[in-house]
C-alpha cells in the first residue's frame, strides 16, 4: 500500500497537553488538542474515539498507529506508548514510535538545534549540522552548545536559546501530531522493519 493512500491515527501526550489527529490519503481529517497537565491517560481513547468519528471511521479501518515517544514527561509518554501498542496488537496493524526531535526537524532545512521543555527549566537538545545528529542531552541555558551562527533554533522554549545564542528562531514546519503521521507513513513506506514503540528517557 502507498504511503499517501494509508489512514493513520497519530497521537501524543508527552508533555502537558493530550493530541491526537486522523491522516489519510497524505491530509488530516480531522484533529484534536487539549492542555492539561494530568488527566491523559483517562482523556486520551475517548478524544481519539471522537477523532475517529468525526470521519465516520471505525477502529478497524485504520492502517498504521503512530505515536509521539518523547522525551518529555515519563506518565505522559507511558500513556501513549502503552495506548499505542495495545491498539496495534488489537487491530493487527503497525505502530510506530516517532521521537519528538524527528518531529521537529520534519520538513526542516540547513543547521538546526532542537529543544524541548525539561525539568526544572532546563532543556533535551540535539543539534543536526551538516549531516550530523548529535546524541539528545539534557541541559540547562547556561551550557548550551556553540553551534554556527547561521543554526536555527526550532522547539520548545526556543525563544530562551535563540537569544542566549544568538540564534535565529524558527518554528517548526508540522505540528507534532502531523509530523509523527508523515514520518509513520515514509517508515512504513521504505519497507525497512519497524521496532515496537519505546518512551525515549533522557
Amino acid at each position: 500500500m502507498g504511503c499517501r493512500s494509508l489512514r493513520i491515527l497519530a497521537f501524543d501526550t508527552s508533555g502537558p497537553w493530550c493530541a491526537g489527529a486522523l491522516f489519510i490519503n497524505g491530509e488530516f481529517s480531522a484533529s484534536a488538542y487539549e492542555e492539561m497537565t494530568r488527566g491523559q491517560a483517562e482523556r486520551l481513547m475517548p478524544m481519539l474515539g471522537e477523532v475517529m468519528l468525526a470521519d465516520s471511521l471505525e477502529w478497524s479501518d485504520l492502517d498504521a498507529i503512530g505515536v509521539g515517544i518523547g522525551p518529555g514527561n515519563f506518565t505522559g509518554i507511558r500513556v501513549s506508548v502503552a495506548a499505542a501498542r495495545g491498539l496495534a496488537l488489537g487491530l493487527g496493524v503497525p505502530a510506530v514510535g516517532v521521537n519528538l526531535f524527528d518531529v521537529l526537524a520534519f520538513g526542516a532545512t540547513g543547521r538546526m538545534l532542537l529543544t524541548l521543555d525539561a525539568p526544572r527549566g532546563a532543556h533535551y537538545v540535539q543539534t543536526r549540522i551538516d549531516g550530523e545528529i548529535s546524541d539528545i542531552e539534557l541541559l540547562p541555558t547556561q551550557d548550551l552548545p556553540k553551534v554556527p551562527g547561521d543554526t536555527q533554533a526550532i522547539g520548545m522554549r526556543s525563544d530562551i536559546v535563540s537569544e542566549a545564542l544568538g540564534l535565529k528562531r524558527v518554528p517548526a514546519v508540522y505540528s507534532a501530531t502531523s509530523a509523527i503521521a508523515r514520518v509513520t507513513a515514509e517508515r512504513l513506506a521504505s519497507g525497512d522493519d519497524i521496532p515496537r514503540p519505546a518512551p525515549l528517557y533522557v
